[in-house]
């Protein structure tokens, strides 16, 4: 096997895979390595809910096959309100995914290498020239990209990781079958992505229903463990508990029951960005990271990220005089801001925000989506402070002191 390549990837996710199929189609001899046993390809690492849109489907060339279910539309779910939202999207197989874009990738000249499990960046001259793995196997490159997630062991050593345990959220998923999809009382779920902001659910975060198909789809609960999550969590409760609880008490899940073998867990962290790049490094994905704070997408942020990766590191190669060194490829810093998560400062401001609000204030909340004209939301789901501040009035003075309060108490990563 080849152990020098102009690109070197660890990790196989959407991030990794997407930045070594653009690197691929390019001409340029990249290699990815991935922990799994290609076999068992993603059993450990199938964690997302895969809820994603046509904009990405399009952008990155994704085929109907990994699709489990379109859907037209988006729920936002209260305690005791909902409100409805036009917009298309697709439920994916994130394991079928995920093996889609390696399959591409080879057919493109990308190398995979499986069982690979990458440890550490090979460092000469204070700069990175290849990577570790497996113990005392080395690969070298032009450039090291990290695309492993939160373990992020080469950004680590690199000093370009800065992820904070507070900032870490957790979620665990079911796929169910037998759920009533159109309850009375409820907003019909088919064909639907529902989103639920309860804190008796998931305090400090949100739960789904992801429809699927028929009489099935894919629940599951996610929080931050800050301090939102600490204001209205039970002590006695983990997250199991709490999707244990949802299923016991929900009508929807009465006759419901787990689908074996698809059970998921997964993590990520929503904050600030550090450094996401360094001499011949760029890191990509949830190594960043990379996951929209406000409503959890990961699938088209973290590819986007990748396809900048994959443009910087081009921006270098094709010129055979120019070092990939930490000022040539700033292109990616700029890239990343202005094309993966343009607005994230106030996104991750709305997001504690969010919250940190009551239940009562979430159904006020399904009221004030229900008043407001389509314009006007989207305005302030862009981070627009001026349609933002049109969902606020007099009563949520209290609100809006604790969380400046909280703003001043926490030394934040911004």
């Amino acid at each position: 096997m080849n152990e020098r390549y102009d690109v070197v990837i660890a990790g196989a996710g959407p991030a990794g895979a997407q930045c070594a199929r653009d690197l691929a189609t390019r001409g340029y001899d990249v290699v990815v390595l991935e922990t799994e046993a290609e076999d068992e390809f993603p059993r450990q690492s199938n964690k997302s809910t895969a809820g994603t849109f046509p904009s990405m489907m399009a952008s990155f060339g994704i085929p109907d096959d990994v699709v489990m279910q379109y859907t037209d539309k988006v729920v936002l779910e209260s305690p005791s309100n909902h409100y409805v939202q036009d917009q298309p999207g697709a439920v994916l197989e994130f394991a079928d995914f995920k093996r889609f874009l390696v399959a591409d990738g080879r057919e493109e000249g990308a190398e995979y290498r499986f069982d690979a499990r990458a440890t550490a960046p090979i460092v000469e001259n204070d700069e990175p020239v290849g990577v570790t793995y497996n113990g005392d196997e080395e690969i070298y490159a032009e450039i090291v990209v990290d695309a492993t997630g939160p373990a992020a062991p080469i950004a680590k050593k690199l000093d370009v990781s800065d992820l904070q345990r507070e900032n870490h959220a957790i979620g665990i998923e079911y796929e169910l079958e037998g759920i009533e999809v159109d309850r009375p009382g409820f907003a019909d779920l088919t064909d639907a992505m529902m989103l639920r902001l309860d804190h008796n659910i998931a305090p400090g975060g949100y739960s789904w229903i992801f429809h699927t198909g028929e009489d099935t789809a894919k629940v599951g609960v996610c929080y931050l463990q800050n301090d939102s999550h600490e204001q209205y969590a039970r002590d006695d409760f983990s997250i199991d508990d709490y999707l244990t609880h949802w299923m016991d008490t929900d009508p929807r899940f009465q006759n419901a029951s787990r689908i074996e073998g698809k059970q998921h867990r997964g993590s990520a962290h929503l904050q600030m960005p550090g450094r996401i790049h360094t001499d011949r490094f760029m890191a990509i994905g949830d190594t960043v990271p990379t996951v929209d704070p406000l409503w959890g997408e990961g699938i088209h942020t973290c590819m986007q990220s990748g396809r900048m990766a994959a443009a910087a590191a081009d921006s270098c190669l094709k010129h055979g005089n120019v070092e990939p060194n930490a000022e040539n490829l700033a292109v990616y810093d700029s890239l990343w801001h202005k094309k993966v998560a343009p607005n994230v400062k106030r996104r991750l401001l709305m997001t504690q925000l969010l919250y940190l609000a009551e239940n009562e204030r979430y159904d006020k909340f399904m009221a004030d989506l229900h008043r407001l004209d389509e314009e006007t939301l989207a305005k302030a789901n862009a981070g627009n402070p001026l349609a933002i501040s049109k969902l606020f009035g007099l009563e949520d003075a209290s609100l809006l002191a604790r969380f400046a309060k909280q703003q001043l108490d926490v030394d934040l990563p911004w």
